[in-house]
């Protein structure tokens, strides 16, 4: 039997949610409640009731059942880390006004985070004891085997899609964009800047390449404004070697994308997935910039670097 781990940092915290509210029908029941987003009062879901096979089917759990989803972008994480003990720590006089209103029985906290045999019966205990109710705390490794039990979860989530092997040096691009954030631009400099960038009809190059109307007037256009200063940046002499550091990856990415066409039903799903691919959550320049690592991708496809282009009747 082939064993898929899937890499569930690449996720979004929403998308976490989701796939801890539908593991949690096939452990508890179809009643689970999701909560929307905002002040959820220490709560994602909820469900009360007998649940359906957790912890087991021939001893499951009662009562009142409060879910929690904590997720991370870092792949190393573990729940022994400083951080997921302050995040603990925050939700537990939540949780024990939850106890005293007679809201919750149970407690369960799933997290993508590395969960060891030592480190599970302490945070646990420590709940009961702070809190006084039963509860579990659900890590990656529990969450990836459930995964593998109920493989209509990763199907309906599309989680196959993380799997996807593209794979560059994305160093160079976080590099690029670090520096470009730090480079001033003046208008004269941009003035001097014949824009010509090198495409095709962009509505042509959508076509080719199915990327949707939608994300193409909401979110790549908003990235316009900024593709004369990159212009500009990768073109001054004295950043040589960011250029040479982009022509690297451009290349690296084209060839991949090409490779993997058929894996990706549309194009804005390459864009988001390197985008997750790109970001570093320990680099706090690069979070604080992260806006443009979306640019730099829209103007990737914009130049006709990367994506379909036409071969003939067409500058290219």
């Amino acid at each position: 039997m082939t064993i898929i781990k899937y890499p569930l940092h690449n996720l979004v915290d929403k998308e976490f949610e989701t796939l801890v509210a539908l593991i949690c029908e096939e452990i508890l029941g179809t009643g689970t409640i999701v909560f929307s987003d905002g002040k959820d009062g220490g709560r994602d879901a909820k469900f009360t009731g007998t649940a359906n096979r957790f912890p087991s089917e021939t001893n499951p759990w009662n009562g009142k059942f409060i879910i929690q989803a904590k997720h991370t972008t870092t792949p190393e994480a573990s729940c022994s880390d400083s951080r997921f003990n302050t995040i603990l720590k925050d939700e537990l006089p939540r949780l024990r006004k939850l106890r005293e209103e007679g809201k919750v029985d149970c407690y369960l906290l799933f997290t993508n985070r590395k969960l060891s045999g030592v480190q599970d019966p302490k945070i646990e205990d420590s709940i009961d004891e702070e809190v006084g109710v039963v509860n579990t705390i659900l890590g990656e490794e529990t969450i990836q085997l459930w995964l593998q039990n109920y493989p209509k979860i990763a199907r309906t989530l599309g989680l196959n899609k993380l799997l996807m092997p593209l794979q560059f040096y994305e160093k160079d691009l976080q590099e690029i964009i670090i520096g470009f954030s730090e480079t001033k631009i003046t208008k004269e400099e941009l003035r001097t800047i014949q824009s010509d960038l090198t495409r095709i009809p962009i509505e042509e190059k959508n076509r080719l390449n199915n990327l949707r109307k939608i994300y193409f007037d909401n979110v790549l256009k908003e990235s316009f404004s900024d593709f004369e200063r990159i212009e500009s940046f990768i073109g001054d002499p004295k950043n040589s070697e960011y250029k040479s550091k982009y022509d690297n990856t451009i290349s690296d990415l084209q060839e991949e994308i090409l490779i993997h066409w058929d894996e990706y039903d549309f194009f804005e799903d390459i864009l988001n997935y390197l985008y997750k691919l790109i970001l570093d959550e320990s680099n706090k320049n690069l979070i604080k910039n992260r806006k443009l690592v979306r640019v730099f991708l829209h103007y990737m496809y914009f130049n006709c670097d990367i994506g379909k282009k036409v071969s003939k009747n067409a500058k290219t």
